[in-house]
Protein backbone atom coordinates (compact mmCIF):
# COMPACT_ATOMS: atom_id res chain seq x y z
CA UNK A 1 0.00 0.00 0.00
CA UNK A 2 0.97 3.63 -0.48
CA UNK A 3 -0.16 5.41 2.69
CA UNK A 4 -0.23 9.12 3.48
CA UNK A 5 -0.10 10.13 7.15
CA UNK A 6 -0.78 13.70 8.29
CA UNK A 7 0.11 14.57 11.88
CA UNK A 8 1.56 17.20 14.15
CA UNK A 9 5.32 16.83 14.65
CA UNK A 10 5.27 17.51 18.40
CA UNK A 11 5.64 15.16 21.38
CA UNK A 12 1.87 15.00 21.96
CA UNK A 13 0.10 11.65 21.91
CA UNK A 14 -1.42 12.11 18.45
CA UNK A 15 1.96 12.74 16.82
CA UNK A 16 3.63 9.88 18.67
CA UNK A 17 0.97 7.33 17.75
CA UNK A 18 0.83 8.49 14.11
CA UNK A 19 4.60 8.25 13.81
CA UNK A 20 4.87 4.82 15.43
CA UNK A 21 1.99 3.52 13.29
CA UNK A 22 3.62 4.72 10.08
CA UNK A 23 7.02 3.26 10.94
CA UNK A 24 5.51 -0.12 11.82
CA UNK A 25 3.55 -0.16 8.55
CA UNK A 26 6.74 0.61 6.64
CA UNK A 27 8.45 -2.38 8.27
CA UNK A 28 5.72 -4.53 6.73
CA UNK A 29 6.72 -3.30 3.28
CA UNK A 30 4.20 -0.49 2.80
CA UNK A 31 5.31 2.93 1.53
CA UNK A 32 4.43 5.59 4.09
CA UNK A 33 4.47 9.31 3.29
CA UNK A 34 4.48 11.60 6.33
CA UNK A 35 3.17 15.13 5.85
CA UNK A 36 3.75 17.85 8.44
CA UNK A 37 5.26 21.31 8.92
CA UNK A 38 8.43 19.82 10.44
CA UNK A 39 9.94 16.39 10.99
CA UNK A 40 7.88 14.43 13.57
CA UNK A 41 9.77 14.03 16.84
CA UNK A 42 10.04 10.24 16.78
CA UNK A 43 10.21 9.68 13.01
CA UNK A 44 13.24 7.70 11.83
CA UNK A 45 13.65 8.65 8.18
CA UNK A 46 16.42 6.06 7.74
CA UNK A 47 13.83 3.26 7.83
CA UNK A 48 13.16 1.92 4.31
CA UNK A 49 9.83 2.95 2.72
CA UNK A 50 9.56 6.11 4.88
CA UNK A 51 9.18 9.46 3.13
CA UNK A 52 8.80 12.89 4.72
CA UNK A 53 7.13 15.85 2.99
CA UNK A 54 7.34 19.25 4.66
CA UNK A 55 4.53 21.77 4.32
CA UNK A 56 6.01 25.08 3.22
CA UNK A 57 4.08 28.32 3.55
CA UNK A 58 5.02 31.30 1.44
CA UNK A 59 4.98 34.43 3.58
CA UNK A 60 2.64 37.05 2.11
CA UNK A 61 2.02 40.37 3.81
CA UNK A 62 -1.68 40.36 2.93
CA UNK A 63 -2.27 37.52 5.42
CA UNK A 64 -2.26 38.28 9.13
CA UNK A 65 -2.18 34.49 9.61
CA UNK A 66 -0.60 32.39 6.87
CA UNK A 67 -3.04 29.86 5.29
CA UNK A 68 -1.59 26.56 6.54
CA UNK A 69 -4.71 24.52 5.64
CA UNK A 70 -4.47 25.69 2.03
CA UNK A 71 -0.80 24.78 1.77
CA UNK A 72 -1.46 21.42 3.41
CA UNK A 73 -4.30 20.43 1.08
CA UNK A 74 -2.27 21.49 -1.97
CA UNK A 75 0.67 19.33 -0.84
CA UNK A 76 -1.68 16.38 -0.24
CA UNK A 77 -2.89 16.64 -3.83
CA UNK A 78 0.67 16.75 -5.15
CA UNK A 79 1.80 13.74 -3.10
CA UNK A 80 -1.29 11.71 -4.00
CA UNK A 81 -0.75 12.36 -7.71
CA UNK A 82 3.01 11.78 -7.75
CA UNK A 83 3.08 8.73 -5.48
CA UNK A 84 -0.23 7.03 -6.19
CA UNK A 85 -1.50 7.18 -2.62
CA UNK A 86 -4.09 4.53 -1.78
CA UNK A 87 -5.40 6.47 1.23
CA UNK A 88 -4.64 9.39 3.52
CA UNK A 89 -4.81 8.96 7.30
CA UNK A 90 -5.11 12.24 9.19
CA UNK A 91 -4.46 12.43 12.92
CA UNK A 92 -6.15 15.22 14.89
CA UNK A 93 -9.12 16.81 13.22
CA UNK A 94 -7.94 20.43 13.14
CA UNK A 95 -7.03 21.37 10.45
CA UNK A 96 -6.01 18.04 8.98
CA UNK A 97 -9.44 16.54 8.30
CA UNK A 98 -10.63 19.79 6.74
CA UNK A 99 -7.56 20.04 4.49
CA UNK A 100 -7.94 16.38 3.50
CA UNK A 101 -11.54 16.97 2.40
CA UNK A 102 -10.43 19.85 0.14
CA UNK A 103 -7.65 17.68 -1.31
CA UNK A 104 -10.14 14.88 -1.93
CA UNK A 105 -12.41 17.22 -3.91
CA UNK A 106 -9.54 18.55 -6.02
CA UNK A 107 -8.42 15.00 -6.81
CA UNK A 108 -11.96 14.02 -7.80
CA UNK A 109 -11.75 16.64 -10.54
CA UNK A 110 -8.72 14.71 -11.80
CA UNK A 111 -10.59 11.36 -11.61
CA UNK A 112 -8.54 10.25 -8.60
CA UNK A 113 -10.35 8.80 -5.60
CA UNK A 114 -8.51 9.28 -2.28
CA UNK A 115 -10.12 7.68 0.80
CA UNK A 116 -9.76 9.66 4.03
CA UNK A 117 -9.40 8.11 7.48
CA UNK A 118 -9.65 10.60 10.35
CA UNK A 119 -8.44 9.64 13.83
CA UNK A 120 -9.63 11.85 16.67
CA UNK A 121 -7.22 12.13 19.58
CA UNK A 122 -8.76 14.35 22.25
CA UNK A 123 -8.50 18.11 22.51
CA UNK A 124 -9.37 18.40 18.82
CA UNK A 125 -12.84 17.38 20.05
CA UNK A 126 -13.13 18.19 23.75
CA UNK A 127 -11.43 21.58 23.72
CA UNK A 128 -10.49 23.21 20.40
CA UNK A 129 -12.98 21.48 18.13
CA UNK A 130 -16.09 22.58 19.99
CA UNK A 131 -15.08 26.25 19.95
CA UNK A 132 -17.62 28.25 17.88
CA UNK A 133 -14.82 29.37 15.54
CA UNK A 134 -14.20 25.78 14.45
CA UNK A 135 -17.14 23.58 15.39
CA UNK A 136 -19.13 23.59 12.14
CA UNK A 137 -16.02 23.01 10.00
CA UNK A 138 -14.79 20.20 12.24
CA UNK A 139 -18.23 18.55 12.27
CA UNK A 140 -18.43 18.79 8.47
CA UNK A 141 -14.93 17.33 8.03
CA UNK A 142 -15.62 14.39 10.32
CA UNK A 143 -18.87 13.57 8.54
CA UNK A 144 -17.15 13.75 5.14
CA UNK A 145 -14.34 11.39 6.14
CA UNK A 146 -14.65 7.88 4.75
CA UNK A 147 -13.79 6.33 8.13
CA UNK A 148 -13.56 7.92 11.58
CA UNK A 149 -11.76 6.39 14.56
CA UNK A 150 -11.11 7.47 18.14
CA UNK A 151 -8.54 6.24 20.63
CA UNK A 152 -11.02 5.45 23.42
CA UNK A 153 -14.68 4.75 24.14
CA UNK A 154 -14.74 7.90 26.25
CA UNK A 155 -13.64 10.08 23.35
CA UNK A 156 -16.13 8.38 21.03
CA UNK A 157 -18.93 9.32 23.42
CA UNK A 158 -17.61 12.88 23.76
CA UNK A 159 -17.55 13.24 19.98
CA UNK A 160 -21.19 12.21 19.65
CA UNK A 161 -22.13 14.64 22.43
CA UNK A 162 -20.22 17.62 21.02
CA UNK A 163 -21.05 17.19 17.32
CA UNK A 164 -23.92 16.00 15.18
CA UNK A 165 -22.05 13.01 13.77
CA UNK A 166 -23.82 10.89 11.17
CA UNK A 167 -21.12 8.24 10.85
CA UNK A 168 -20.23 5.20 12.90
CA UNK A 169 -17.04 5.81 14.87
CA UNK A 170 -14.64 2.92 15.39
CA UNK A 171 -12.48 2.70 18.52
CA UNK A 172 -8.89 1.66 17.93
CA UNK A 173 -6.88 2.35 21.08
CA UNK A 174 -3.38 3.76 21.22
CA UNK A 175 -0.60 1.21 21.31
CA UNK A 176 2.99 0.70 22.42
CA UNK A 177 5.79 -1.77 21.79
CA UNK A 178 6.05 -3.56 25.13
CA UNK A 179 9.43 -5.04 24.20
CA UNK A 180 10.98 -1.57 24.58
CA UNK A 181 10.29 -1.49 28.31
CA UNK A 182 12.45 -4.33 29.59
CA UNK A 183 15.66 -2.98 31.09
CA UNK A 184 17.89 -3.54 34.07
CA UNK A 185 18.84 0.04 34.85
CA UNK A 186 20.33 -0.40 38.31
CA UNK A 187 23.11 2.12 37.67
CA UNK A 188 20.65 4.75 36.47
CA UNK A 189 18.49 4.27 39.54
CA UNK A 190 21.49 4.73 41.81
CA UNK A 191 22.21 8.04 40.09
CA UNK A 192 18.75 9.38 40.83
CA UNK A 193 17.84 8.02 44.25
CA UNK A 194 19.16 6.29 47.34
CA UNK A 195 18.66 2.53 47.62
CA UNK A 196 15.90 2.87 50.22
CA UNK A 197 14.03 5.61 48.34
CA UNK A 198 11.02 5.02 46.10
CA UNK A 199 10.91 6.89 42.79
CA UNK A 200 7.73 8.75 41.84
CA UNK A 201 7.50 10.04 38.26
CA UNK A 202 5.38 12.34 36.12
CA UNK A 203 5.72 12.71 32.34
CA UNK A 204 3.83 15.30 30.29
CA UNK A 205 3.99 18.50 28.26
CA UNK A 206 3.40 20.42 31.51
CA UNK A 207 0.23 22.18 30.34
CA UNK A 208 -2.53 23.30 32.72
CA UNK A 209 -4.68 20.35 31.68
CA UNK A 210 -2.04 18.02 33.20
CA UNK A 211 -2.47 19.70 36.63
CA UNK A 212 1.26 19.51 37.32
CA UNK A 213 0.93 21.63 40.45
CA UNK A 214 -1.25 18.81 41.81
CA UNK A 215 1.68 16.48 41.12
CA UNK A 216 3.87 18.58 43.43
CA UNK A 217 1.15 18.80 46.10
CA UNK A 218 0.62 15.03 46.01
CA UNK A 219 4.34 14.33 46.20
CA UNK A 220 4.69 16.75 49.11
CA UNK A 221 2.26 14.61 51.09
CA UNK A 222 3.89 11.33 49.97
CA UNK A 223 7.39 12.37 51.03
CA UNK A 224 6.16 13.08 54.58
CA UNK A 225 5.35 9.36 54.99
CA UNK A 226 7.63 7.57 52.49
CA UNK A 227 11.31 8.05 51.65
CA UNK A 228 11.15 9.01 47.97
CA UNK A 229 12.25 11.20 45.08
CA UNK A 230 10.15 12.80 42.35
CA UNK A 231 11.25 12.85 38.70
CA UNK A 232 9.55 15.25 36.28
CA UNK A 233 10.04 14.57 32.56
CA UNK A 234 8.88 17.16 30.03
CA UNK A 235 8.76 20.85 29.21
CA UNK A 236 5.86 23.27 29.06
CA UNK A 237 4.14 26.45 30.23
CA UNK A 238 3.47 25.28 33.80
CA UNK A 239 7.16 24.77 34.59
CA UNK A 240 7.46 28.08 36.46
CA UNK A 241 4.34 27.45 38.57
CA UNK A 242 5.66 24.01 39.38
CA UNK A 243 9.07 25.36 40.41
CA UNK A 244 7.44 27.99 42.61
CA UNK A 245 5.58 25.25 44.48
CA UNK A 246 8.72 23.14 44.82
CA UNK A 247 10.44 26.10 46.46
CA UNK A 248 7.44 26.85 48.67
CA UNK A 249 7.43 23.27 50.00
CA UNK A 250 11.26 23.18 50.24
CA UNK A 251 11.45 20.12 48.00
CA UNK A 252 14.50 21.20 45.98
CA UNK A 253 16.56 18.22 47.15
CA UNK A 254 13.79 15.73 46.45
CA UNK A 255 12.69 16.71 42.94
CA UNK A 256 14.62 16.24 39.69
CA UNK A 257 13.33 18.00 36.55
CA UNK A 258 14.88 16.34 33.52
CA UNK A 259 13.14 18.18 30.67
CA UNK A 260 12.75 16.22 27.46
CA UNK A 261 14.67 12.95 27.49
CA UNK A 262 15.57 10.55 24.71
CA UNK A 263 15.37 7.25 26.58
CA UNK A 264 12.17 7.73 28.56
CA UNK A 265 11.55 3.98 28.68
CA UNK A 266 14.74 3.48 30.71
CA UNK A 267 13.71 6.11 33.25
CA UNK A 268 10.25 4.58 33.56
CA UNK A 269 11.81 1.19 34.23
CA UNK A 270 13.47 2.46 37.43
CA UNK A 271 10.31 4.15 38.76
CA UNK A 272 7.87 2.89 41.38
CA UNK A 273 4.79 5.07 40.87
CA UNK A 274 3.42 7.27 38.08
CA UNK A 275 1.24 10.31 38.88
CA UNK A 276 -1.30 11.51 36.31
CA UNK A 277 -3.86 13.91 37.87
CA UNK A 278 -4.97 15.40 34.51
CA UNK A 279 -8.30 17.17 34.11
CA UNK A 280 -8.61 15.81 30.54
CA UNK A 281 -7.10 12.71 28.95
CA UNK A 282 -8.65 11.11 25.89
CA UNK A 283 -6.60 7.96 26.44
CA UNK A 284 -3.63 8.27 28.78
CA UNK A 285 -0.70 7.16 26.62
CA UNK A 286 1.83 8.29 29.24
CA UNK A 287 0.13 6.05 31.80
CA UNK A 288 0.24 3.11 29.40
CA UNK A 289 3.96 3.61 28.78
CA UNK A 290 4.54 3.61 32.52
CA UNK A 291 2.51 0.44 32.96
CA UNK A 292 4.52 -1.30 30.23
CA UNK A 293 7.59 -0.59 32.37
CA UNK A 294 5.86 -2.11 35.38
CA UNK A 295 4.96 1.19 37.04
CA UNK A 296 1.56 1.42 38.80
CA UNK A 297 -0.45 4.60 38.21
CA UNK A 298 -2.31 6.91 40.57
CA UNK A 299 -4.47 9.09 38.34
CA UNK A 300 -7.62 11.08 37.95
CA UNK A 301 -10.65 9.33 36.52
CA UNK A 302 -10.74 11.71 33.54
CA UNK A 303 -11.71 10.68 30.01
CA UNK A 304 -10.22 7.43 28.78
CA UNK A 305 -7.80 6.85 31.68
CA UNK A 306 -10.08 4.26 33.36
CA UNK A 307 -9.89 2.21 30.14
CA UNK A 308 -6.13 1.90 30.72
CA UNK A 309 -5.55 2.20 34.47
CA UNK A 310 -7.67 -0.36 36.32
CA UNK A 311 -8.82 0.61 39.81
CA UNK A 312 -7.16 -1.38 42.63
CA UNK A 313 -5.25 -3.52 40.12
CA UNK A 314 -2.80 -1.46 38.05
CA UNK A 315 -3.21 1.57 40.27
CA UNK A 316 -5.86 3.87 41.70
CA UNK A 317 -8.38 6.30 40.17
CA UNK A 318 -9.54 9.35 42.08
CA UNK A 319 -11.67 12.41 41.29
CA UNK A 320 -10.05 15.27 39.39
CA UNK A 321 -8.44 17.71 41.83
CA UNK A 322 -8.72 15.43 44.86
CA UNK A 323 -5.12 15.82 45.97
CA UNK A 324 -5.75 14.30 49.39
CA UNK A 325 -7.28 11.10 47.99
CA UNK A 326 -4.50 10.69 45.43
CA UNK A 327 -1.90 11.29 48.14
CA UNK A 328 -3.42 8.67 50.45
CA UNK A 329 -3.67 6.12 47.62
CA UNK A 330 -0.01 6.72 46.72
CA UNK A 331 1.18 6.41 50.32
CA UNK A 332 -0.86 3.23 50.79
CA UNK A 333 0.74 1.60 47.76
CA UNK A 334 4.31 2.76 48.34
CA UNK A 335 4.20 1.68 51.99
CA UNK A 336 3.32 -1.94 51.15
CA UNK A 337 6.13 -3.58 49.17
CA UNK A 338 4.18 -6.78 48.59
CA UNK A 339 1.15 -4.91 47.24
CA UNK A 340 3.40 -2.65 45.17
CA UNK A 341 5.06 -5.64 43.53
CA UNK A 342 1.70 -7.19 42.68
CA UNK A 343 0.49 -3.91 41.16
CA UNK A 344 3.68 -3.72 39.08
CA UNK A 345 2.96 -7.19 37.67
CA UNK A 346 -0.66 -6.25 37.01
CA UNK A 347 0.46 -3.09 35.20
CA UNK A 348 2.77 -5.02 32.87
CA UNK A 349 0.07 -7.58 32.16
CA UNK A 350 -2.58 -5.01 31.32
CA UNK A 351 -0.20 -3.11 29.04
CA UNK A 352 0.06 -6.21 26.84
CA UNK A 353 -3.55 -5.65 25.75
CA UNK A 354 -2.36 -2.50 23.99
CA UNK A 355 0.72 -4.00 22.38
CA UNK A 356 1.35 -3.01 18.76
CA UNK A 357 0.99 -6.67 17.75
CA UNK A 358 -2.61 -6.48 18.99
CA UNK A 359 -3.49 -3.06 17.53
CA UNK A 360 -1.52 -2.89 14.26
CA UNK A 361 -3.62 -5.60 12.52
CA UNK A 362 -6.73 -3.50 13.24
CA UNK A 363 -5.25 -0.60 11.28
CA UNK A 364 -4.12 -2.88 8.45
CA UNK A 365 -7.63 -4.28 8.17
CA UNK A 366 -9.07 -0.76 8.23
CA UNK A 367 -6.71 0.40 5.48
CA UNK A 368 -7.59 -2.55 3.28
CA UNK A 369 -11.30 -1.89 3.79
CA UNK A 370 -11.16 1.64 2.35
CA UNK A 371 -9.05 0.83 -0.71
Amino acid sequence: MNIGIVCYPTYGGSGIVATELGMEMSKKGHNVHFISYSLPARLDVTIPNIFFHQVHIEEYELFHYQPYSLALSTLMVEIAENNGLDLIHVHYAIPHAYAAYIAKQILKEKNIELPIITTLHGTDITLVGKHPSYQSAVEFSINRSDVVTTVSQSLKQDTYEVFNIQKDIQVIPNFIDNSLYKFDCKDLRENLAQKQEKIVIHVSNLRKVKRVTDVIKIFNEIQKKVECKLIIVGEGPELEAMNNLINEFHLQDKVRILGKVKDLNKILCISDLFLLPSSKESFGLAALEAMAAGVPVVSSNAGGIPEVNIENSTGFLRDIGDVEAMSQASIKLLSDDEKLEQFKKNARQNALKFDLNQILPQYEKLYQSVI
